[in-house]
């Protein structure tokens, strides 16, 4: 099931290219349950055995997108408030464990929960809403948005490409839950909880 799933993406990816990229991202990062790392992650790889698609638009398409959809996210969250929420989450059958995790490192980290929560597949998709449910200041929501935008597209679509050679390596590691984007991402969580730990600042 999950080889048909990747070729139907694939496939999605050939017919579209970079508009498949970007209505994937968004919608994910708006707040949809789309696989927007995986297609991102094969549209880096195609990039390199293919050559259809160039390593550069996908991360400036794909920062765009996670961006814009992040904003819109947000948006829905601001002025639909949580009852919407709880309605989103029942529809697309969204854990609630998910969203508690969510609050809980806005109250610690405040803003920067946006930024890093694009490295963790659940959180990246409620991060926006709950962020305007939670009445965010929507500069420093964008700011974060962007910046942590800017590097989990970077990041994911560079292990695509610099590892292209390597595609059937990669494309078991995608049918495992992605085990490798992972690791970089428990690495990076990791390093950051260390930096507010030893600076004992608030973001």
């Amino acid at each position: 099931m999950a080889h048909h799933f990747l070729d139907l993406l694939r496939e999605f990816l050939a017919n579209y290219g970079y508009w498949a990229v970007a209505l994937t991202l968004l919608l994910e990062n708006a707040g949809l349950p789309v696989p927007g790392e995986t297609i991102l992650l094969l549209a880096s790889i195609s990039a390199y055995t293919e050559h259809r698609l160039q390593l550069p638009y996908i991360i400036l398409v794909g920062i765009c997108a996670a961006t814009l959809g992040d904003n819109f996210g947000f948006a829905v969250g601001y002025w639909g408030g949580r009852r919407l929420l709880l309605r989103y989450l029942h529809v697309f059958r969204i854990s609630q464990d998910t969203v508690r995790r969510a609050e809980e490192l806005f109250q610690r980290y405040g803003a920067a929960t946006v930024f890093f929560a694009r490295f963790v597949a659940g959180l990246r998709i409620v991060a926006g809403p709950l962020a305007g449910v939670l009445r965010m200041h929507w500069k420093k929501f964008f700011t974060f948005n962007f910046l942590g935008a800017a590097l989990w597209v970077s990041v994911i679509s560079s292990v695509g490409y610099f590892f292209g050679k390597q595609f059937g390596g990669l494309e078991r590691i995608i049918e495992k839950s992605d085990l490798l984007l992972a690791g970089l991402a428990v690495v990076f969580l990791l390093w950051l909880w260390y930096r507010v730990r030893t600076s004992g600042s608030r973001f």
